[in-house]
C-alpha cells in the first residue's frame, strides 16, 4: 500500500467511502449522502488552495484519504487548517489512519501553517487516540453541539501546534 496524492480518478471511491461514514457513523455531523458533483467540487476546491488531498492506494483501490483544508475563512485563521482523515470500513484496523496523518502533518509544516486543528466526535476514541498518539491534545469540548441518529453528540477539537 501506498500513500499518494490523489486525482480526480480517485474521486468516485473517496465519495464512496465519505458517503458510507456519513451514513453509518457521527464521524461527519451530516445526514445526507454527497453526489459526485459535490466531491469533485471539494477536490477541486482543495487542489486550487494548495491544500492536499491524499489517498492510501492498495493496488488501485482507495483504501483510504485524508486532507486539510480552511479552519475559518476569515484572513487571521490563514495559518491554521483542519485536517480530516477516512477509512473504508473493509480496511479498517490496518494502521491506515497513521499513514495517512503523518503525511498530511509533514505537508503543513512544508506550507510553513502554525496550527492544525482536528473537530473529533466525543465517542470516536478511535480517532481521538489517533491525534493523541501525533501530538495532538484536546482545546475544547463542545456538549450537545451536533444532532445525528436521533441523539446529541458532542465534539472534541484537538490541536497540534507545528512549530
Amino acid at each position: 500500500m501506498i500513500v499518494r496524492d490523489a486525482t480526480e480518478d480517485d474521486v468516485r471511491q473517496i465519495l464512496d467511502i465519505y458517503n458510507h461514514v456519513i451514513l453509518n457513523t457521527t464521524s461527519v455531523y451530516s445526514e445526507h449522502p454527497h453526489t459526485y458533483e459535490m466531491r469533485l467540487a471539494w477536490f477541486r476546491d482543495r487542489k486550487s488552495s494548495g491544500f492536499p488531498v491524499l489517498v492510501a492506494d492498495d493496488e488501485g483501490v482507495v483504501a483510504g484519504f485524508s486532507s486539510f483544508g480552511h479552519f475559518r475563512v476569515w484572513p487571521c485563521y490563514r495559518f491554521t487548517v483542519e485536517n480530516s482523515v477516512y477509512v473504508h470500513a473493509g480496511h479498517r484496523g490496518k494502521g491506515i489512519s497513521k499513514m495517512l496523518l503523518q503525511p498530511l502533518i509533514d505537508r503543513a509544516r512544508e506550507m510553513k501553517l502554525h496550527a492544525m486543528v482536528a473537530g473529533i466526535d466525543a465517542d470516536n476514541t478511535v480517532s481521538y487516540r489517533l491525534h493523541q498518539q501525533f501530538g495532538f491534545v484536546e482545546v475544547a469540548h463542545f456538549k450537545q453541539v451536533g444532532f445525528k441518529f436521533g441523539r446529541w453528540l458532542d465534539l472534541k477539537f484537538m490541536e497540534l501546534l507545528l512549530n
